[in-house]
């Protein structure tokens, strides 16, 4: 990650939906790639913090999964995981921005992973 964003609220956000070309803003893990946000997943139990040190020490990179708050946009295709106590989405997002004290800043736009908590409802 360009950002060297890691650290923050360690709680996993979840993100309100959004259409498809509208930018969004919030915290929330992401990683490089989908492998390791699917890695993250099975990793996080009860401590994100705790999975993204193993992720990164697995792929020789200190910043291949952080916390973030993000200016982005979702993109397509999410795929679907789940654990034992819930369902996600993993979904490619174009980051637009970081956001910062001041507001959000600019950034030369980039695909990340990040995860999208799905609402289950018992019939």
């Amino acid at each position: 990650m360009k950002f060297g964003l890691m650290g923050g609220f360690l709680s996993l956000l979840l993100f309100t939906p959004a259409r498809a070309d509208e930018v969004e803003t919030s915290t929330g893990v992401i990683c490089n790639t989908q492998k390791q946000m699917e890695r993250f997943v099975a990793l996080n139990d009860a401590d994100p913090q705790s999975a993204i040190r193993v992720i990164n020490a697995e792929e020789h990179d200190p910043e291949a999964c952080a916390v973030a708050s993000l200016a982005f946009v979702r993109g397509g295709n999410p795929i679907t995981v789940r654990r034992k106590d819930a369902t996600f989405q993993i979904v490619p997002i174009l980051v637009v921005g970081v956001v910062t004290r001041d507001g959000v800043r600019g950034v030369i736009p980039a695909v990340y992973f990040t995860l999208f908590k799905v609402e289950e409802r018992m019939a």
